[in-house]
């Protein structure tokens, strides 16, 4: 059941170069100066993007994705600030279907994946935020990306805070950290050719050392090729505080992630913390059946895209009773201290992602 989005046409035709290679600023990588904390912790804001054009989407999904990201930014903003970026032309349908309490920035872009095209937002031991700007490429160039290749630099500006520069090629959805050290990361997309050709295991350890203060990888397989993010890690597996990741199961066997989600929760139930500690490993399956509406075969059915904001978790429903409310009651479970709020974004999940993947978190 669990699919994601495919690759969606190239807005003007043509496949564009990335913008790997900007320039460096970089610190010996022994200082580990920078570390990104876990989405749990305080946030100042949350980096969204009003993003769905009719030429990518389609109308009946552009106009779907449009209220579903307005009821996403709408519930993220009864918890803390939301940044909306969105065209000139987008503002009044943007202003009028988010509301006052969403502070909107008018701005080219592409699309509405704001996890991937964002910065990496990372503090260091002072306290200091910086941004990483990991070169957005089009997801390995599978879709036109002029004005979100320029969205990290620009969040980065009106967040007056420092552009950290690599040479490394990734997005946001790639990456999960508990915050103290420890990440998971899907091979098939941050080790892609189509991002980091020539890149060994060992030097993208390093290199994200020495941004994101990572001391250990714990490398999940994903997949390539099935969708347009080649697996990102955050459809599988997530930290919600260190030392516990809720994982997502896919129970359906004509499905390509069956094997892939099975395999994965092999090796995190026997993966350790940079800390020497065994993982707890929570399960979401995802639902078996789904609304009709928005089906389709790159329908992203799945839990584990949710949202950490402050005080709250952003988590999608999807119309199955018994599966939405197992998941309610396990997060429920598992973050006591935050109220879970379950949200119908269907529009988007037919685009082939989720709440997180539209969401990028600025830390406090």
């Amino acid at each position: 059941m669990t699919t994601r989005r495919n690759i969606l046409k190239l807005a003007s035709g043509a496949v564009l170069a990335g913008t790997v290679g900007k320039g460096t600023s970089m610190a010996a990588a022994s200082e580990n100066v920078w570390t990104m904390p876990d989405e749990g912790d305080p946030h100042t804001a949350t980096w969204m993007a009003f993003g769905p054009s009719q030429e990518v989407w389609g109308k009946k999904l552009q106009r779907g994705a449009q209220n579903n990201l307005a009821q996403i930014a709408k519930a993220i903003a009864a918890h803390e600030p939301v940044n909306m970026l969105v065209r000139e032309e987008d503002h009044e349908i943007a202003e009028s279907l988010c509301g006052g309490d969403v502070t909107l920035f008018v701005r080219d872009i592409d699309d509405l994946w704001m996890r991937d095209t964002g910065p990496v937002f990372v503090k260091s031991q002072a306290g200091k935020l910086a941004a990483v700007d990991f070169n957005f490429n089009g997801w390995g160039n599978k879709q036109a990306h002029d004005a979100d290749a320029e969205v990290a630099e620009f969040v980065a500006e009106k967040s007056t805070i420092e552009v950290l520069r690599t040479k490394l090629v990734l997005e946001g959805g790639g990456i999960e950290v508990d915050g103290k050290g420890t990440a998971i990361i899907t091979e098939s997309c941050v080790l892609n050719k189509n991002r980091n050709p020539g890149v060994s295991k060992e030097q993208c350890e390093a290199e994200l050392g020495r941004l994101l203060g990572l001391k250990k990888i714990i490398w999940l397989p994903g997949i390539a090729g099935k969708d347009i993010t080649d697996g990102h890690t955050d459809f599988y597996a997530r930290f919600i505080r260190p030392g516990v990741v809720v994982a997502g199961l896919d129970n359906d066997p004509s499905s390509y992630d069956h094997a892939v989600t099975k395999r994965h929760l092999e090796i995190l139930k026997t993966a350790t913390d940079g800390a020497g500690n065994k993982l707890e490993v929570i399960v979401i399956p995802g639902p078996e059946s789904i609304r009709p509406q928005f089906e389709n075969n790159e329908f992203a059915a799945g839990y584990i895209n949710f949202y950490l904001c402050n005080g709250a978790v952003i988590v999608p429903e999807f119309g199955d009773k018994k599966a939405d409310q197992y998941c309610r009651d396990a997060l429920r479970d598992a973050l006591p201290d935050r109220e879970v709020v379950q949200l119908d974004i269907d529009a988007i999940a037919a685009g082939g992602g989720g709440i997180h993947c539209t969401t990028q978190q600025q830390p406090a």
